[in-house]
């Protein structure tokens, strides 16, 4: 393959999975675009890349009705013909379409100009932008070998999720230093993805003094929302960078949210978790199956939100550190699969003979 264009957005989630295997594409010499949202979000987050960022009008995929629903069909429409446009102009061998809801006119207009596509799914069902975009794609990889989606009629292949060389190459003694924390206590890491969650904020902070009589608690809130000054046993964090890799390197028990990409990576690098997924009040429920599916194999333990407070968590972790190594041993039957690698391979094959 000689050139390869990605897309995907609307959340980090959409985007991040993909660093890898652009990494990977980069290092060989492949010429690597993106297309994105004019929002911002896509193009900040792979900043640090070598490739081409083109941004699109995009419409918000909605389940519901709404008035903006109009407008955004509107938007979706010319999304599709400004990226028509811009297929034209850097003329990928292979789209690779990560999902969100800017993905959608990207893959509409590549099969129009017969470009082929390769979806992949990170949840356990794939969401409404990749449920349109499949009957656009013959290649569709998923994460969780039991996804397989209805009347899709192409390839599927089991890839997992590409996990970051930042986590894979995280050391517990880094991490340690960098927390400035000695071996007494175990590493309690609580985080609510990108933008924090208020619930897990509120819990931690109600049974914070009984959490650092126990753990030395590390808490990235998200930006903006951090409270007071840290104290002993106690570090507060709005986010992690560079040093995310080495911080979970360190933990002995996490509590997270139960977005597709998270719950894998905790799974890849063994790590005891227990999953607070975003309840179907306010979402489709993906995360909701996503913590289920690791519940079942006895990977995670998991607490509804509506169920999570305070004690809870206090009761839900020293359940997690009582267990720890029948837990541990019980995750090194969690097999990832080479993802990257494997995704490499299919886009070559999905670009076809002019990938040479």
């Amino acid at each position: 393959m000689k050139r390869v264009l990605f897309t995907g957005g609307g959340s980090a989630g959409h985007v991040v999975p993909a660093f890898p295997i652009i990494e990977a594409l980069l290092a060989r010499g492949v010429e690597v675009s993106y297309i994105g949202s004019n929002s911002g979000l896509e193009e900040n987050l792979l900043r640090d890349f070598s490739l081409t960022y083109r941004g699109i009008s995009t419409g918000k995929l909605r389940r519901y009705f709404s008035l903006e629903n109009v407008t955004d069909v509107l938007r979706v429409f010319r999304g599709t013909w400004q990226a028509g446009r811009l297929l034209g102009q850097l003329r990928p061998q292979v789209v690779f379409s990560k999902g969100g809801f800017v993905s959608f006119p990207v893959v509409a207009a590549a099969w129009l100009r017969n470009i082929p596509v390769v979806v992949h799914e990170s949840d356990f069902t794939p969401g409404l932008a990749n449920r349109m975009s499949l009957p656009f794609c013959k290649t569709l990889c998923v994460t969780f070998v039991n996804t397989k989606p209805r009347k899709f009629r192409g390839r599927v292949v089991h890839t997992g999720t590409p996990v970051r060389r930042i986590l894979l190459e995280g050391k517990a003694v880094r991490g340690r230093e960098f927390l400035e924390i000695d071996q007494t206590y175990p590493v309690l890491v609580i985080t609510g993805g990108s933008l924090g969650a208020d619930v897990l904020n509120n819990a931690v902070r109600a049974v914070l003094q009984e959490l650092t009589e126990k753990f030395v608690v590390v808490h990235v809130c998200g930006p903006g929302k951090k409270i007071g000054r840290d104290k002993p046993n106690y570090r507060q964090f709005e986010y992690l960078g560079d040093q995310w890799g080495d911080v979970l390197a360190a933990a002995d028990v996490v509590v997270s949210r139960a977005g597709a990409t998270t719950v894998y990576e905790l799974l890849a690098l063994g790590k005891a978790n227990l999953l607070v997924p975003l309840s179907r009040r306010v979402s489709r429920g993906d995360q909701v199956e996503n913590a289920e599916y690791a519940r079942n194999l006895g990977f995670s333990r998991v607490v509804e939100e509506h169920a999570f407070d305070g004690p809870k968590l206090v009761h839900e972790v020293c359940v997690l550190l009582e267990n720890l190594d029948e837990i541990q041993d019980r995750l090194t039957g969690f097999v990832a699969p080479d993802s990257t690698g494997l995704i490499l391979a299919t886009l070559e094959q999905a670009a076809g003979p002019q990938s040479g």
